[in-house]
């Protein structure tokens, strides 16, 4: 079994370099992650990041750095959306393939939900191929959902619904903080 190489934890002040680096400034990453670029550090205003409860830094486990971030949105009717962004030094490692796998793990068995969608603009194979990798199956498509860097955007939805057999772990509506699915401590 692989072990696992990320840490997925509560974002920090200290972290507001690496995902300038890694996400705001990237331009690649912002081709299909919706975020508003930062021409400098000192342009990001990440002051709303840190103590949020529904986003989360991805961090390489070896260096405890953020390299992208995973986040839950749209709560409604027992689901939520799912949106994660890695930084383009880091494509191509299965890193995204894994922070979801555990995001998804820790919304089921932690959050409650019954069901997490997700969405790609249209033509994003490998965000679409890490979705798949994950269980997600195609649900819906929506053209022109939206405008996004003067382009009318596709998007392509895809769902996963819980297991049956998965055991919530505090129930639907006591997450703790320290989750064990996307915190782990430094031992």
């Amino acid at each position: 079994m692989e072990t696992e190489r990320l840490i997925l934890d509560s974002i920090q002040e200290s972290d507001k370099e690496d995902y300038f680096i890694n996400i705001s400034h990237d331009k690649r990453v912002l081709e299909t992650f919706i975020c508003r670029y930062a021409e400098t550090l000192e342009d990001l205003d990440f002051s709303s990041y840190p103590g949020r409860q529904d986003l989360f830094a991805i961090r390489l486990k070896k260096t405890e750095r953020l390299i992208g971030i995973v986040n839950f949105f749209d709560e409604k009717d027992g689901g939520c959306e799912i949106g994660y962004g890695i930084g383009s030094g880091y494509w191509g490692y299965g890193y995204a393939t894994e922070a979801v796998r555990r995001f998804l793990e820790y919304l089921f068995t932690e959050k409650g939900f019954h069901t997490v969608y997700a969405s790609f603009f249209t033509g994003n194979d490998a965000s679409r191929r890490v979705m798949e990798k994950c269980g997600m199956t195609y649900d819906h498509f929506s053209e022109k959902e939206l405008t996004y860097q003067g382009k009318e955007r596709d998007l392509t939805y895809y769902a996963i619904r819980r297991k049956p057999e998965v055991i919530l772990l505090n129930g639907p509506s006591s997450a703790r903080k320290s989750s064990t699915a996307c915190h782990e401590t430094n031992s």
